[in-house]
């Protein structure tokens, strides 16, 4: 006889099964949203009913041990090089459904050229990014995200931009190229509201995401190149309280990085 946590008196706690999803637990630390893009993107391969045809390209970051947690096929890339490996298997296996995730020092430094050339060649391919605007997985280095005055181990008094530069707003600048079809902007992150009865929390954002992340496969098996950047929080590298990094998001990262659409080509948001 096993005895309950208290806090879970009264309550049987229910995972919900998902043929694209292992029963391994996630590495992530408590309150990432890499938990919660893990199971959207499962969800999503569940609903379309392509599981047995889809390939993840594992990218090296907090993403790293993917393999362990999607029940798909998959390829480990090295850094920075995942849209690369993607445009490969999908030029030699096109009808498979192939897609990425990763973060941002991964996609936008080191990996800058090859998801904009993928891009620009309209792979396509699916790409799923983690904007927490740090080096979540190498100690919390500053990022190409990284927002003026942010203070990560490698600039301790804040982010000074006349001295690094601004920061990459990917969607921005791959909603520009011309052979991306579908580039979409959500947070994962959810966000306090105030209603009469007190303080509550909306998971609107994430059910946008939800969607954001089908419609990314859908516009791929409509041979366009997708690319869905989800905000998120780091709390462990911020420094921050789990709710006080979730703040943040929604407080500073949407004002510097706007959720939205950029892209439709295909009109899959219409649909």
């Amino acid at each position: 006889m096993t005895t309950q946590e208290p806090s879970l008196q009264g309550y049987k706690k229910k995972l919900g099964k998902l043929e694209a999803l292992t029963e391994n637990p996630t590495h992530y630390c408590q309150g990432c949203e890499h938990g919660e893009l893990t199971r959207l993107i499962a969800s999503a391969i569940e609903n379309l009913g392509i599981r047995e045809r889809t390939v993840m390209i594992d990218s090296v970051g907090c993403s790293v041990l993917a393999f362990d947690y999607f029940n798909v096929d998959h390829v480990q890339s090295p850094h920075g090089r995942a849209p690369a490996i993607a445009t490969g298997l999908k030029r030699v296996r096109p009808e498979l459904v192939v897609y990425t995730v990763q973060g941002d020092g991964d996609t936008l430094a080191i990996g800058l050229l090859e998801v904009m050339y993928a891009a620009i060649r309209g792979e396509p391919i699916s790409v799923f990014l983690v904007n927490n605007a740090i080096y979540g997985m190498t100690g919390g280095q500053m990022a190409p995200t990284t927002i003026q005055g942010q203070v990560t181990s490698t600039t301790p008094y804040g982010r000074d931009t006349v001295f690094t530069g601004l920061p990459v707003d990917g969607s921005k600048l791959l909603s520009s190229i011309d052979g991306s079809a579908y580039v979409k902007r959500v947070s994962l992150a959810i966000a306090e509201i105030e209603t009469p009865r007190g303080k509550s929390y909306s998971i609107k954002n994430i059910l946008d995401a939800k969607q954001a992340i089908e419609n990314a496969f859908k516009v791929q098996m409509m041979g366009g190149f997708s690319f869905v950047e989800c905000l998120s929080s780091c709390w462990v590298n911020w420094h921050l309280p789990i709710m006080e990094a979730k703040r943040f998001v929604n407080d500073r990262l949407i004002k510097q990085y706007p959720l939205g659409t950029y892209k439709d080509k295909f009109g899959i948001e219409k649909k």
